[in-house]
């Protein structure tokens, strides 16, 4: 009887998933897993409930064992009087019975609270988030500074940074680099940066409160900037707030970049503002003039390895040491007294004549610092970053950022981009809306294959909409923001169950409905039959992820019992998602869905008597 029921429920929620498995990007490169594991256990798990259950139940056990309130309920529901069933199956069915007398308000009620909370949730909730807050295991503070610093004295002043924290007792290893990643997309005043391995979370502060000391304990120096960063829950996305201006117009770029990042560092909630801005500085140009420089016997190599001796030196050969692996380079060039950039204008060269000042035919000019230069479609770019203070969502900052750009009179030649965070849950919401859509597209084939029935598979497909309500009520009394990636994928997994529950009630009532005299009676026989497996389902399901809403972990091998884990701050919105939602559902199961089923019914008399007194008013006209 339940074979067919069971197929659709497991097809149903693997449809669900089944477009997860091909989410694009870095993000599903993280994520691939989860419905990878969900389908391969679902897959499973229909082959334990079609052989393997049924197999162990035919060895244990024994018919006859149940207790008998239970078997009075059971026959009741089947065929006997519904008024003989009593305990909480016997108040579920007096309720229902008063709500199909209203099935038009109870559907009405439903409607208006789903607009409801989403009104509520947009004017009180927390906002959208990409990815969770997770307790980190790692930071990394960067240290910026000005000045055409030389390696020596930057790692002088990475030491000094370095000293401040090393007798803090909350760090498991203290690594220092100084200079930059050969690989980067930091401030170019970045001079190094220390990363930190915190001990674990049950035996220090948080995070934040750590990486604040460090603030303080550093923040005396003198020339240098301390920005903490905290280890990426998700992928690796860099600072979360990132505005990028582009423009075929290189030179009106560096305005508007500093007018951006004056306003982001005025905005509340924006912390360790920088920009990729080439440093100020000086770049010393050498013009030749060949015709002069020929006229003294000189030419461009012998004028080049005159500067060598001022600068790098000119290479005479190699020598490895009988203690190295690796060759030393014997070069040869002025003492330091010598080598300054106004020795420059000093360098005599050996010609046929005798010894030339290069004077004679070099001109030095100074000309601004060029730097690093970015284009992205063939367009100069630039960018601000920041990252977010404490309990502030970026997604929050971004929208108060784009109040401002309108306002900003910005050069119409300017292009502005948001990366970063905006950019990956922009590309994660516009996946799932996609991969929503054909999960309800595969779900609609397979229900409408299973009931014949359009209005059935609508029912069930509305029922996934309408468990939403769940969910954001959920995040309202919880406190918590609307995470895209996490609680994106907990509106699917919850919209796979909702949808099994479903098709087992709405299988059972086209069944009854064949047995009973009225709809109303199949409807209530299905109430009754279906109210313990639903509920069952239900309490299960809640109370397997309660562990995971409360933040308590369970160690089983050392027996430990723990509050606020970072792994389960990890899913803690799928199982908030889910719970809420579920907690919800189970209402829109036991009551609008026999409402609906009830108002079905109804239409079909109405138009049925509509008919009747057609053909007798035809009849009677005869």
């Amino acid at each position: 009887r339940m074979a067919w029921p069971i197929i659709a429920s497991t097809a149903t929620t693997l449809a669900a998933f089944l477009p997860l498995m091909f989410w694009p990007g870095l993000v599903g490169e993280f994520m691939k897993f989860l419905p990878i594991t969900l389908v391969a256990t679902l897959s499973a798990s229909l082959l334990m409930a079609l052989v393997f259950v049924p197999t162990l139940g035919a060895f244990f056990g024994k018919a006859g064992s149940a207790d008998p309130e239970t078997l009075r309920s059971l026959a009741g529901s089947e065929t006997g009087p519904i008024t003989d069933i009593g305990g909480l199956t016997g108040r579920y069915l007096r309720f229902l019975d008063r709500a199909l007398a209203h099935p038009v308000k109870i559907l009405m009620a439903a409607v208006l609270l789903l607009v409801g909370v989403q009104v509520v949730y947009a004017n009180f909730g927390k906002g959208i988030e990409f990815f969770p807050e997770v307790e980190p295991e790692f930071a990394k503070v960067q240290v910026r500074a000005r000045g055409n610093l030389s390696a020596y004295e930057k790692n002088e002043l990475m030491r000094e940074v370095e000293s401040r924290i090393l007798d803090m007792r909350e760090f498991k290893t203290i690594y220092t680099r100084v200079g930059q990643a050969e690989v980067h997309r930091e401030s170019e005043d970045v001079i190094g940066s220390v990363t930190l391995e915190f001990v674990d979370w049950q035996k220090r502060r948080k995070a934040a409160a750590i990486l604040d000391d460090v603030v303080e304990r550093t923040k005396d120096l003198a020339g240098i900037f301390v920005n903490p960063r905290k280890q990426e829950a998700g992928p690796p996305i860099g600072k979360p707030v990132q505005v990028q201006l582009s423009s075929n117009f290189p030179d009106i770029l560096p305005p508007a970049i500093d007018t951006l990042g004056a306003a982001m560092s005025k905005i509340d909630g924006l912390i360790n503002v920088e920009d990729d801005l080439p440093l100020p500085g000086i770049d010393w140009q050498l013009r030749v003039d060949r015709a002069q420089a020929a006229k003294f016997g000189a030419n461009i190599n012998s004028i080049g390895k005159a500067l060598q001796l001022v600068s790098t030196g000119i290479k005479l050969s190699e020598y490895r040491p009988d203690d190295a692996e690796d060759e030393v380079e014997i070069r040869v060039r002025y003492p330091r007294e010598y080598r300054t950039i106004s020795q420059l204008d000093n360098i005599r060269l050996s010609s046929d004549t005798g010894r030339v000042p290069i004077g004679n035919f070099v001109e030095r000019v100074a000309k601004p610092r060029t730097g690093i230069v970015r284009r992205s479609d063939a367009k100069r770019v630039f960018s601000v970053s920041a990252d977010v203070a404490e309990g502030v969502l970026a997604d929050d900052k971004v929208r108060e950022i784009r109040t401002w750009l309108k306002t900003a009179n910005l050069d119409p030649r300017i292009r502005v981009t948001f990366k970063g965070e905006d950019e990956e849950q922009n590309k994660a919401k516009a996946f799932l809306m996609k991969a929503f859509g054909v999960a309800l597209f595969i779900m609609a084939i397979i229900l409408v294959t299973q009931f014949n029935s359009f209005y059935s598979a609508f029912l069930i497909l509305s029922a996934v909409i309408m468990s939403t309500i769940g969910v954001f009520i959920g995040l309202l009394v919880t406190g918590q923001p609307f995470g895209i990636v996490m609680g994106g994928i907990g509106v699917i997994a919850l919209a796979g169950i909702v949808v099994n529950n479903n098709i087992v009630l709405i299988d059972t009532f086209d069944r009854l409905k064949q047995t009973s005299d009225t709809v109303r009676e199949a409807i209530l026989r299905t109430g009754a039959q279906r109210l313990r497996p639903v509920m069952l389902t239900t309490i299960t399901t809640i109370l397997g992820l309660m562990p995971m809403v409360l933040g308590v972990n369970i160690d089983f091998m050392t027996r430990e019992v723990s509050v606020g884990a970072p792994a389960m701050q990890w899913w803690s919105q799928i199982s908030v998602a889910i719970v809420f939602g579920l907690g919800f559902a189970t209402i829109l199961t036991l009551v609008v869905t026999p409402s609906a089923l009830m108002l079905r019914a109804n239409a079909r008399a109405w138009l049925d008597r509509r008919r009747a007194k057609r053909g007798g008013a035809a009849q009677s006209h005869i």
